[in-house]
């Protein structure tokens, strides 16, 4: 019966041993993903510090200043959040390596204690009688084979606790050197986040004081909110109308109904298509440097927040004369053009068409093959206030898609 009782005593060791190294590992990515996270997000302060620093020159629009205000509150809350909880979790190891090195002790202290027992006792019995002569009392030569094997066993034994005393003392050492960092990294997240949360206090200063003479004149900037989606709105229309003209080519070429609302593809077109949606989550931003600021989708106004923002894209914020390029091969569907506004490009890649708008100077034409990573234009700068912005859509024949779905790091 002692055999399988020994078995599941094994069996609960394993299981106990295998949860303790998960939530090791897991505790160990959790650490890696918040510092990786961390480290993003203080690149995007210093993104947003150098854009800012290069328009300054130019008197920003109350509209444009909120919505960079609102942004760069948003990144320093998430850094406090995120460098919190990085905070707690090197607290949470310091106390973890705490106990240990205090366990760590207790069983060193014991160690050292046997061990010292052991060379005692190992030293009376030299006195007693020699080894010999406790071999030569042997009754027979099985007693005497027994009595070397636990002279060798007892003499393997002290040096077995020797060095355990040795490996627990390097250990010991090992895990204070480990707390120290910890706290070391511990003291520099919290210095990290009293820097972080003055600055945004700072912005959420800017911000109000900004708000106070918005409010004192709302409907003038709610107007002006008003046009800016009226100006969207017919720019979508003019794209959409664009597109409806390039899946009716590509079905008249194919010899199908025109008033089908998907293209039609040829084998290679799929092949290119099939790959464009395999990168999703990987495709490169189409400017060098930028920021998102605009989001995709619906959402509340900043300035009133009756008001609801439509955006078929995400608004990318940039430097001036920043060049625009293809986020994957293709092929340049149209250069659109339309009243009262910046030109734009489309390049399609099967099924999926990407759009860049809001261009100053365009470098291809209709027709062109175009690899990713290719320029195909400079983004505009507006000369009253500096902003330069590209307005960067994905679509799936009619139907928008969210373009941080598909861009790394969005």
């Amino acid at each position: 019966m002692a055999r399988p009782l020994n078995s599941y005593k094994t069996f609960l060791f394993l299981i106990v041993l295998l949860t303790g190294c998960l939530t090791f590992a897991q505790n160990g990515n959790k650490r890696k993903e918040l510092e990786t996270r961390r480290l993003e997000l203080r690149r995007e302060i210093k993104k947003i510090t150098e854009l800012r620093a290069q328009n300054r020159s130019k008197e920003k629009s109350e509209l444009s200043q909120i919505e960079e205000y609102n942004y760069k509150i948003s990144v320093l809350d998430n850094l406090i959040k995120v460098t919190n909880q990085q905070a707690n979790y090197i607290n949470r190891e310091i106390n973890s390596n705490q106990k240990k090195i205090t366990d760590l002790r207790s069983e060193l202290k014991q160690l050292k204690e046997d061990y010292a027992a052991m060379v005692v006792k190992s030293y009376k019995s030299k006195n007693q009688h020699s080894r010999i002569m406790f071999l030569l009392s042997s009754e027979d030569f099985k007693q005497a084979y027994k009595r070397l094997e636990y002279i060798k066993q007892y003499a393997n034994h002290q040096k077995q606790q020797g060095e355990a005393i040795k490996a627990k003392t390097l250990e010991l050492q090992e895990l204070n050197k480990n707390l120290l960092k910890q706290q070391e990294e511990k003291k520099e997240l919290i210095a990290e986040n009293r820097v972080t949360q003055k600055s945004l206090q700072e912005e959420r200063k800017l911000h109000e004081n900004l708000m106070k003479s918005i409010r004192s004149n709302l409907s003038k900037y709610t107007n002006q909110i008003r046009d800016k989606q009226r100006e969207a709105a017919r720019i979508d229309r003019e794209i959409d109308r664009i597109i409806k003209a390039a899946i009716a080519s590509s079905n008249k070429a194919a010899g199908k109904s025109a008033t089908s609302t998907s293209f039609a593809l040829t084998p290679a077109e799929k092949v290119l298509a099939s790959n464009f949606v395999a990168n999703k989550g990987r495709l490169p931003w189409p400017v060098e440097r930028g920021r998102v600021s605009r989001r995709y989708g619906s959402q509340p106004s900043q300035i009133d927040r009756t008001l609801t923002i439509n955006s078929s894209g995400v608004g990318i914020s940039t430097n001036k004369g920043a060049q625009v390029f293809s986020v994957f091969n293709g092929e340049v569907s149209s250069i659109i053009k339309v009243k009262n506004s910046r030109p734009m490009v489309a390049i399609r890649h099967g099924n999926y068409l990407t759009i860049y708008q809001n261009l100053s100077k365009i470098f291809v034409k209709k027709g062109d093959k175009v690899k990713t990573r290719q320029a195909i234009g400079e983004v505009y700068t507006n000369p009253s206030d500096g902003e330069t912005v590209l307005t960067f859509v994905i679509s799936k024949g009619l139907n928008r898609e969210n373009p941080a779905n598909w861009i790394d790091k969005m």
